[in-house]
């Protein structure tokens, strides 16, 4: 059985080894070095912070008789700029355990994504894809309703080799059509 929830601390160790992961061997993120697991903890914070979710996907198929958890992917979303401005804008990040991929589990997490975003005030959320190569991720946000508005060319370099990204874009409920309260 699949749930989402919000994320806690236990969740963390599991949080930093997805991401490690496609640090070390992906190019849907730029870093180059596995951020701590201390450093993860204040990127959490920092987005609990002001209000916005940080989900985990628990998969408990396997582990539900023996009360145990398993962690197989994680989505959050971050103001996309610091300016006031583009207080509505965010920029959503989504990663799932190598074993996760393929099985709508990214899908499901990005749905409740949005809806939570939304009812933290957002009304644009922002996928900004690694590689243009990235067909999973492209593909997963297009299957949200999410737009292709623009490729950066050549802007990251990763792996020995220049890498694009794919800017792509939803709107979240009232969107642009009324004032924000």
């Amino acid at each position: 059985m699949l749930i989402i929830r919000p994320s806690t601390d236990a969740d963390l160790p599991a949080i930093t080894a997805i991401y490690a992961h496609h640090v070390l061997t992906g190019t849907g993120t730029f870093e180059v070095d596995p951020p701590s697991l201390e450093d993860m903890r204040g990127r959490r914070a920092d987005v609990l912070s002001k209000g916005l979710p940080w989900l985990v996907a628990v998969q408990n198929d396997v582990a539900i008789e023996k009360g145990i958890e398993n962690v197989v992917g994680y989505a959050y979303c971050n103001w996309f700029k610091p300016r006031p401005a583009y207080r509505f804008s965010a920029e959503d990040s989504i990663y799932l355990s190598p074993e996760a991929a393929g099985k709508g589990i990214g899908r499901t997490l990005l749905a409740e994504l949005m809806a939570q975003a939304q009812r933290a005030g957002v009304r644009k959320l922002i996928a900004v894809i690694g590689d243009s190569a990235n067909a999973g991720s492209i593909a997963l946000h297009e299957s949200a309703g999410f737009q292709s508005v623009g490729v950066l060319k050549s802007c990251g370099w990763k792996f020995d080799k220049w890498l694009d990204v794919v800017l792509m874009d939803k709107a979240l409920g009232e969107a642009d059509i009324t004032a924000p309260l």
